[in-house]
């Protein structure tokens, strides 16, 4: 496998809110995580994002423990958290400068992952300005800049209307198709359909779910 996620754990004072997490991956798949609010979902992402420090397990990527092996987590790993860490002030091609130099940048903006993204269209917009959807945008622009063969996303397209989540899919489909990982925290039914594999998080454990198309029987399961 390329990426093995074994036995990662965290407590937050006497609250154990992961305890067992083991999961593995191919290049060009989509993991699919679901579980109730507060569940441990997000605190796992940024575990893995390197935010967050786990209290034991490993994160191997392509045989390489990327917990231990310095400067790997910005080199395997973007991270797309559930809300916008852009500064406001400035546009949104001024935020993409702080993570590609300008050939670069003109390069993306021409034919490349800005390009999928449609960042075109409001390069020029400072963030203040932007609606949800632009923001979303921009911000998995800036995470994957270093090209990482695994993105994280927590609830990518939550509150966005359809085109935009369809502009989003379109890049993230791309992406896969160029042999990278996706790990999505979801709620939403249609990004489940998305997913090569899900799993449900509850206790602290992942339990794999195959996904059948019958939402009551997921509430249930949460």
């Amino acid at each position: 496998m390329d990426l093995e996620v074994s036995h990662i754990k965290k407590s937050f004072k006497s609250k154990l809110v992961l305890q067992d997490i083991t999961f593995s991956a191919r290049k060009g798949t989509c993991i699919g995580i679901l579980g109730g609010n507060g569940c441990g979902k997000t605190t796992l992402l940024s575990i893995l994002a390197g935010i967050l420090k786990g209290d034991g397990g490993s994160f191997f990527w392509q045989g390489k423990n990327v917990f231990e092996e310095k400067g790997m987590f910005s080199q395997v790993v973007g991270y797309v958290p559930q809300g916008t860490p852009l500064f406001e002030e400035l546009t949104a091609k001024d935020n993409l400068l702080l993570w590609y130099n300008r050939k670069a940048l003109r390069e993306e903006l021409d034919d490349g992952v800005l390009a999928l993204l449609h960042i075109n269209d409001f390069l020029h917009m400072p963030v203040s300005r932007m609606s949800v959807g632009m923001k979303k945008r921009l911000s998995i622009g800036c995470a994957v800049a270093g090209k990482q063969p695994v993105l994280l996303l927590d609830e990518p397209t939550a509150a966005l209307d359809l085109e935009c989540k369809q502009q989003i899919w379109d890049y993230l489909t791309d992406y896969q198709h160029r042999g990278g990982i996706i790990l999505l925290v979801t709620h939403d039914v249609n990004e489940i359909e998305h997913c090569d594999r899900c799993y449900l998080m509850k206790d602290g454990r992942l339990e794999k779910y195959e996904y059948d198309g019958d939402v009551r029987r997921l509430v249930r399961r949460l």
